[in-house]
């Protein structure tokens, strides 16, 4: 598919969205349920690019109370495909315990085995306070196909000064590059700064927009993303 073809059907996918808000009006704030759908420029999780091109990525959830259930997945316009379920338990004092199954649908479901598992399932702790958030998250499993080892730690801490954030994370197994003879090693392999601003469509339609400039000294990767929110 060329760059032309992406462009021509991301403006597509944007102008159906707009329609589809305008005629569809969102649900009750009440509601426990909620759905919606990130377009970025390209996919970069914790300081690592995974596809190619601009991705969408859609996400619903289901709150009661303290808990919450969702699905979430990125796809992008090269055939990368990723389809996350994970469930979050809002604690006090601004923390948050949570499981994430990761799942790459190009894998059969079904394999959850060391040598060639499609699902890799991480456990994860956070802490949010002001500005302030901070998150320590472990992976329990060895995946072959989701390119788990089992005991892959990632941490991050990041500050929201309003106008801008800034984000510092650093990990080992699934986040770095292996050593020369082929070793584990921890090391900071994401950091950078985000902004975020809100565009308005209509009197009642405003598009959030995000930028982030990352950079993974443990790839030695600089990335510039930026993407919205419907």
């Amino acid at each position: 598919m060329n760059r032309r073809l992406n462009t021509r059907t991301i403006y597509i996918l944007i102008a159906v969205m707009m329609i589809t808000t305008e005629l569809f009006p969102q649900e009750d704030d009440s509601s426990p349920f909620t759905a919606g759908a990130d377009l970025y420029s390209s996919y970069v999780w914790r300081g690592t690019k995974y596809g190619t091109g601009p991705a969408i990525q859609p996400e619903m959830s289901f709150t009661t109370g303290f808990i919450t259930l969702g699905a979430w997945g990125s796809f992008d316009f090269s055939g990368y495909q990723e389809a996350d379920l994970y469930l979050s338990f809002s604690l006090p004092a601004g923390f948050k315990l949570g499981i994430t199954d990761y799942y790459y649908p190009d894998y059969s479901y079904f394999d959850y085995s060391k040598l060639t598992g499609s699902h890799a399932i991480e456990t994860s702790l956070g802490f949010s306070k002001g500005g302030l958030s901070l998150s320590a998250n472990y992976i329990i499993n060895e995946a072959g196909n989701a390119g788990s080892k089992g005991g892959d730690k990632y941490f991050e801490a990041k500050y929201d000064f309003g106008s801008f954030n800034i984000f510092l994370g650093a990990g080992d197994g699934w986040h770095t590059t292996a050593t020369s003879d082929d070793k584990d090693k921890f090391n900071i392999c994401n950091m950078g700064f985000g902004t975020l601003q809100t565009i308005a469509i209509t009197e009642s339609f405003n598009i959030p927009v995000t930028g982030q400039l990352i950079f993974n000294p443990d790839r030695e990767r600089m990335y510039f993303v930026v993407g919205f929110t419907l």
